[in-house]
């Protein structure tokens, strides 16, 4: 089974994981998607952590690091970003993090990384609106995405005719103006977000 969510809390994403073992779904992998199988319904203790290597022999290292704590890592990759674990042993800690400042931290890369990708997408923008591959001008005045001639002098039905017609093809002419721009206010919220929770988890 899949599920489709987004978290920007990790608190509440291992809840959530908690809760789908409870009613019997073993989480086992995670890429765009949620991934579960069915399973016997169990109590877990999931923690998550948020951290990319440079390579894969550091990758492993933090892996193994983990499991010989008897923390079982059972999803997320080098670049993922998002490392999920189970607690596998009656002796390991409750939890994976030996501090308050260690399970902050977590949020301030998570925020450095959506702040990343949303300077790099700003260029990107900016250069396919210097190119012409995108008129910036729909985004203030989305009347432009219609070519109908005479289309808002139009009235009455054969307005709304046009109109409702029309429309899916604005639509995806629309895709491409505000795509990026909509990108890149999302990445600075998710940062901003991120930021939030790190600030709160130090206090």
């Amino acid at each position: 089974m899949r599920k489709l969510k987004f978290f920007l809390n990790f608190e509440k994403e291992e809840s959530w994981l908690k809760q789908m073992a409870e009613n019997g779904y073993e989480f086992v992998g995670k890429s765009f998607f949620y991934k579960f199988r069915r399973a016997e319904p169990e109590t877990l203790n999931i923690k998550i952590d948020y951290r990319t290597f440079k390579t894969k022999a550091d990758f492993i290292d933090y892996v193994t690091l983990f499991e010989d704590c008897e923390w079982k890592h059972i999803a997320g990759t080098k670049s993922s970003g998002t490392q999920y674990f189970k607690k596998v042993g009656e002796s390991a800690d409750e939890d994976i993090f030996s501090d308050t400042d260690s399970k902050a931290i977590r949020y301030k890369r998570l925020s450095n990384m959506y702040m990343t990708l949303a300077i790099c997408y700003l260029p990107i923008f900016t250069g396919l609106i210097s190119l012409d591959y995108i008129d910036a001008t729909v985004l203030f005045n989305p009347k432009e995405l219609y070519f109908t001639p005479g289309l808002w002098e139009k009235a009455g039905m054969d307005f709304w005719f046009a109109f409702l017609f029309e429309t899916p093809f604005a639509f995806f002419r629309a895709i491409g103006a505000f795509f990026f721009p909509l990108v890149v206010i999302l990445f600075f919220l998710f940062s901003f977000k991120a930021e939030q929770h790190y600030k709160k988890a130090v206090k």
